[in-house]
């Protein structure tokens, strides 16, 4: 029986009942898609994309984890903020010295009353955030210090303090969950050799 003909059925039916209805049939198509895209995936692609736990709070895959907060900006704050990385044109290279850290971001929400900080990194959250504390802690304090109760980096609550403002992914997709920041790091430098060594046969 075509879609079309199963909507000419439940014409007569009351919209709240054929709204029910178009609900069950659009979640069975969704389901089944779902459900054949399982079934053709090959096995170890999904093994390697499992999604566990990052310790404490978030999702990681094989070998990266996600960290999501929403926390609440000080009055001035995001003008603070704003200005800061106007500074240094959006840039935060100094963050590589973290050392695990693939990315992260800031972005202002509800008129600069909230600050949403995302990031993606190696390992589990509780190394993660010790990592911040001994390599940037002074970089974590000047741009945290705009966050309402901000602790410190070096405190002893602030890991409470950022479980309690952190958003766990309900989904995670990572492109190469085996890869870490040094394993890149490594094969970049073993490419820029290997493209040396051939610019020199030439």
């Amino acid at each position: 029986m075509s879609e079309q003909v199963l909507q000419e059925k439940f014409q007569g039916f009351p919209a709240g009942i054929r709204e029910k209805i178009d609900n069950a049939v659009t979640d069975a198509k969704i389901a089944l898609k779902v459900r054949l895209a399982e079934m053709l995936v090959d096995k170890q692609e999904m093994a390697l994309h499992a999604v566990t736990t990052a310790g404490r709070i978030g999702a990681k895959s094989g070998e990266v984890s996600e960290l999501t907060t929403i926390l609440p900006l000080k009055p001035n704050g995001a003008a603070r903020l704003r200005k800061f990385f106007k500074l240094v044109s959006g840039n935060l290279a100094g963050a590589g010295q973290v050392g695990t850290l693939h990315d992260m971001r800031f972005v202002f929400l509800d008129n600069d009353t909230k600050l949403l900080f995302a990031t993606a990194y190696d390992g589990d959250w509780d190394h993660y955030i010790d990592d911040f504390a001994t390599k940037i802690p002074e970089m974590m304090d000047y741009l945290f210090s705009n966050v309402e109760g901000w602790p410190g980096i070096a405190a002893p609550g602030v890991k409470d303090f950022i479980t309690q403002y952190q958003l766990p992914a309900e989904a995670w997709f990572v492109s190469h969950p085996t890869m870490t920041v040094t394993e890149a790091n490594r094969l970049q430098r073993q490419d820029a050799a290997v493209q040396r060594f051939l610019t020199d046969l030439n």
